[in-house]
């Protein structure tokens, strides 16, 4: 569990194309999978993308239109065919638990429960399966939701200290992965032998957003941010403001900003057949910036 892949499912916004399935992202850690999204293309990326559906236990919601919920009903019955009894997690902003509600009136028979919960309640950060999630409130024609995944790392382990403290050697291996070991009068905790905690993993996601100063905190560092360009041409900047989105320049000066690895460009308008043509928008202002492509994938390690 040592690393996170990532699969970029689909860069289109607004309606499926038929080379362009809509943004949605799937990050798998240690086996199980949290889903960012999920229009109604998604499920054929799913299959294409090869990694199990059944595996889907966390669905983060950004915002409840269309091109980002309507994918649930489908995905949820190919769940619960594919045999999957344990509970899948939704989350998002209020509201959620009534598109569900609707969601659900296709789709009544599903072998599994739905639990929704409201990011709000939650401060905007939680956990799942050892990954801590940021969800920051973002601009846009409804309220929507940028959502940032880490994998945290604990400090390097530390022989001499260990040996300095008297820990018995088989203790060794459960602390070094965060465990408190009692034994009889001794306690012994993780702190006792392991040094400062190392930079970890870290994914940020910002799609259907005027650029912020909220969303540049939340990315901070960040190994892969995937962030949306509307439009490559900066001449259609006014025209994505007006509409709550963002150019491929504005991403780019967010992840710069942000001092980012990685900028994944997506959820292209379908008015922009060819979204290359104007990466050096990007490229001029964070040279790492890439579009995003259906399947588009990396696999996210911890440095040395």
């Amino acid at each position: 569990g040592l690393m996170l892949d990532v699969c970029l499912l689909g860069c289109g916004g607004m309606l499926p194309l038929p080379k362009r399935f809509l943004t949605s992202l799937l990050v798998r850690h240690g086996g199980k999978s949290i889903l960012i999204d999920c229009g109604e293309s998604t499920q054929v990326a799913l299959h294409l993308c090869g990694w199990s559906v059944k595996q889907i236990d966390h669905m983060l919601i950004t915002h409840f239109h269309g091109d980002h919920v309507l994918g649930l009903p489908g995905l949820w019955m190919t769940m619960g065919n594919n045999g999957r009894t344990e509970p899948v997690h939704l989350w998002g902003n209020p509201g959620l638990q009534q598109i569900v509600d609707g969601l659900m009136v296709v789709c009544p028979q599903l072998p599994f429960e739905v639990i929704c919960h409201d990011v709000a309640e939650l401060g905007y950060q939680f956990e799942l399966n050892g990954l801590q999630v940021q969800a920051t409130p973002v601009e846009h024609r409804v309220p929507c939701l940028a959502y940032s995944i880490t994998l945290p790392r604990v400090g390097k382990f530390d022989a001499a200290r260990a040996k300095a403290n008297q820990i018995p050697l088989n203790y060794w291996g459960a602390l070094q992965k965060g465990e408190t070991i009692v034994d009889g009068d001794h306690i012994y905790h993780p702190e006792d032998v392991l040094g400062a905690p190392r930079k970890g993993l870290k994914i940020a996601y910002a799609t259907d957003c005027r650029p912020s100063a909220e969303i540049v905190a939340m990315a901070q560092d960040s190994d892969l941010f995937v962030a949306e360009g509307l439009y490559g041409d900066p001449e259609k900047q006014q025209s994505a403001a007006e509409k709550g989105h963002m150019v491929y320049q504005e991403a780019a000066q967010m992840a710069k900003d942000a001092n980012v690895q990685e900028l994944w460009l997506t959820h292209y308008s379908p008015a922009m057949t060819n979204a290359e043509e104007f990466l050096h928008y990007g490229t001029e202002i964070f040279p790492n910036a890439k579009c995003g492509t259906n399947l588009m994938m990396t696999e996210l390690r911890f440095a040395e």
